[in-house]
């Protein structure tokens, strides 16, 4: 359905794609993952023609809408493209969102627009939602909205630009439904998508994308679990790190503990792994090191998650006299940090101690 070859993108002072090559079959769902500045969401606009490629061919269903005087308002009528900033016109309702582009661009009538859009917002869990201002929406119901207003189209191809970087934790699950529904649809859909598991779960491929071409494109069980090529290993195996650096006694501890619930529900930690964090985080820091602080010292607080393995690793880096902490406890906050982690070592690099403990 799709041909991209040898695809370049220049600006003047960078070049997010070099050779991009690809077969994109119909009804396809292809996650687009890869470091920041790769090229990723430039390639998605070179495909629906927001850019204009510097060089190389982009072919949808054999014509080429590259070509010098292509009809390139024909071919985005078969794509609809999913912003990470929603897009909505924001003196519209949404129902009015939704049905404007059909009367104008489809020249359906008023009656049509509007069941159409109303059987959508259904669909989206959004219809108490028509005649609302997108103001009045949260971020994820803007968002929801949005891949309405695109499917109004009735389009073959739809393009998702980081569907979810701009919403809340909270508010990701729900897109993230909204968009395994329309994969089950038969839809070809190209995601760029910070989301590991979810473009594990949902994709029949996965285009790595580095140094400004398809690194590596193959299954997600392939990309994921057996990656051929190093760039593509070392992404995949990256951790995730939450680093707090406490320097008084006086730290703000609810703030901290929000930001490290944020952290584990943004990479989709265990809630079992997230509480026992939060168990070492209270017993070890808080009660124990925090209150042995003197006025120079620093701790950090440092949490990595795997994305493809379970649990996490805790380190307590700190000045001082090494020590083993759970000496100072009483019984029942030790039994709670035992039950907590897997093992606890201890280690000296520089002028530094560290704990590690190896949460379950």
């Amino acid at each position: 359905m799709i041909s991209i070859r040898h695809l370049k993108k220049v600006y003047p002072n960078v070049t997010p794609l070099q050779d991009v090559n690809a077969e994109i079959q119909r009804g396809e769902v292809i996650s687009i993952i890869g470091p920041s500045g790769t090229g990723k969401s430039t390639l998605l606009r070179c495909i629906n023609r927001l850019e204009d490629p510097t060089s190389g061919e982009i072919w949808i269903d054999g014509k080429s809408i590259t070509a010098p005087g292509a009809d390139v308002a024909t071919f985005r009528r078969k794509m609809g493209m999913v912003f990470q900033s929603f897009n909505l016109f924001n003196h519209l309702t949404i129902i009015e969102n939704i049905t404007v582009a059909q009367k104008d661009l489809l020249k359906r009538s008023e009656k049509e627009a509007y069941e159409k859009g109303m059987n959508l917002l259904h669909q989206v869990g959004l219809a108490d939602k028509a005649n609302s201002l997108p103001e009045e929406l949260s971020g994820g119901q803007k968002q929801r909205a949005a891949i309405a207003r695109t499917l109004a189209m009735d389009p073959e191809i739809i393009l998702f630009d980081e569907p979810t970087s701009a919403l809340d934790p909270t508010m990701v699950r729900e897109v993230l439904a909204v968009i395994r529904n329309l994969a089950e649809q038969g839809l070809t859909l190209l995601i760029v998508t910070h989301e590991m598991n979810f473009a594990k779960e949902i994709s029949s491929r996965i285009f790595y994308m580095d140094q400004g071409e398809i690194y590596e494109d193959g299954t997600p069980e392939q990309i994921f679990n057996h990656p051929q090529r190093e760039r593509t290993r070392l992404f995949i195996n990256r951790l995730n790190v939450f680093e707090e650096k406490i320097s008084s006694k006086n730290f703000d501890y609810i703030g901290v503990v929000n930001r490290l619930y944020q952290f584990s529900e943004k990479h989709q930690a265990s809630k079992k792994t997230t509480r026992n964090i939060s168990f070492i985080f209270e017993e070890l820091v808080t009660q124990i090191f925090v209150p042995r602080l003197d006025s120079n010292s620093v701790l950090m607080f440092i949490v990595e998650i795997s994305e493809n393995q379970n649990g996490a690793v805790v380190t307590i880096e700190y000045e001082g006299a090494q020590m083993d902490p759970l000496k100072f406890c009483d019984e029942f906050s030790r039994k709670l940090i035992e039950m907590a982690t897997l093992d606890i070592r201890t280690s000296v690099s520089g002028e530094k101690n560290l704990l590690k403990l190896h949460v379950r």
